[in-house]
């Protein structure tokens, strides 16, 4: 089950769990639309991997006895902030911006 992390880790901006603006890479960084696509290019700080837009999880449980949805499986309260400097992060994207994440 996903992280769903509260913020960006680049700006802190809230991306609460309904939030359309939160991308996620494999290992769940999570970043909100605008750094992606402005600083990012679609290039994880961590992992060199994409991003796609993060699910959103239901708000309550549809089947009651699965015991799912956030009243079951709240997201996280834990506000995550990269540890890549900007310049760092701006070496990696400028390397890697160009491939594809499949390529990667």
């Amino acid at each position: 089950m996903l992280e769903l992390r509260p913020n960006c880790e680049l700006c802190d901006r809230d991306l609460p769990p309904e939030s359309y603006d939160a991308r996620i890479c494999s290992y769940e960084c999570t970043y909100c639309a605008d750094c992606v696509e402005k600083i990012l290019h679609n290039v994880c700080p961590t992992c060199g991997g994409g991003f796609t837009p993060r699910p959103i999880r239901p708000s309550k449980a549809w089947r009651s006895e699965k015991k799912l949805g956030l009243g079951h499986d709240p997201a996280s309260s834990d506000r995550i902030h990269t540890k890549y400097s900007k310049q760092e992060i701006e070496t990696l994207v400028s390397r890697i911006k160009n491939l594809k994440p499949h390529e990667r």
